[in-house]
């Protein structure tokens, strides 16, 4: 006969049980995370007893999918990644952030000249909510959803504090993650700069004819 309610005190005997066995026995201890992974943008996944071990790596074939979402990123098109990164340091994300928190500040040169790229950008994942707003207003398509998922510190501020190069993430990247969304948004970016062009060239045409007509214009006043 099973006592009413004998499934929770199991439950908290267990929790119990691992919380003093996280101060006796190094087994139980977790781990200080070493970041190391992000820098040749590597998605880690793992199996085993999850998050003390990582056990055997999973292939590309069981990978998370494509329509996961964790946290922002920042992408760049390349190269040396703050050359080429798509952020501006508008700050319009940072504004429209519904928890504020991105901090961003913009770059200057020696000269005091702005420079368009951010000299910080912040973001403090234990607050973000992964709503993907800040995705939504960037003008430049400068943030996307990353799919990375092990972020597990035992330092819940400073760890938990993703900064600027920890962000920064190749397009490459993002076309390895997300390929449907990626293509996308590539198809969209050419296509608005297709019609940049487009105009751009138009009005060129349109000057130049008005400066043939008023060109006519004089010769003929001249002729009289």
């Amino acid at each position: 006969m099973s006592i009413l309610g004998g499934g929770i005190f199991k439950g908290m005997a267990v929790t119990l049980r691992n919380f003093l066995g996280s101060y006796t026995n190094k087994k139980e201890r977790l781990p200080t995370i070493d970041y190391s992974w992000r820098a040749d943008g590597a998605l880690p996944q793992g199996i085993g007893d999850y998050p003390k071990e990582k056990g055997e790596q999973l292939s590309d074939t069981t990978t998370v999918t494509e329509y996961s979402r964790n946290f922002p990123m920042l992408l760049h098109d390349g190269g040396e990644p703050m050359d080429t990164v798509r952020c501006v340091a508008c700050q319009i994300c940072e504004r429209e952030c519904p928890p504020q928190c991105i901090y961003i500040e913009k770059d200057y040169d020696e000269n005091g000249k702005y420079i368009k790229r951010p000299a910080v950008f912040d973001i403090d994942v234990s607050v973000c909510m992964s709503c993907q707003i800040c995705v939504e207003v960037c003008p430049f398509d400068a943030i996307v959803m990353n799919s990375q998922f092990e972020l597990s510190t035992p330092d819940r501020f400073g760890g938990l504090l993703m900064r600027r190069d920890d962000l920064l993430k190749s397009n490459d990247y993002y076309h390895k993650i997300h390929p449907e969304e990626a293509a996308a948004r590539d198809a969209k970016i050419a296509a608005e700069k297709a019609a940049k062009e487009a105009k751009k060239k138009a009005a060129a045409e349109k000057a130049r004819a008005a400066a043939e007509k008023k060109a006519t214009e004089a010769a003929k006043e001249d002729a009289k």
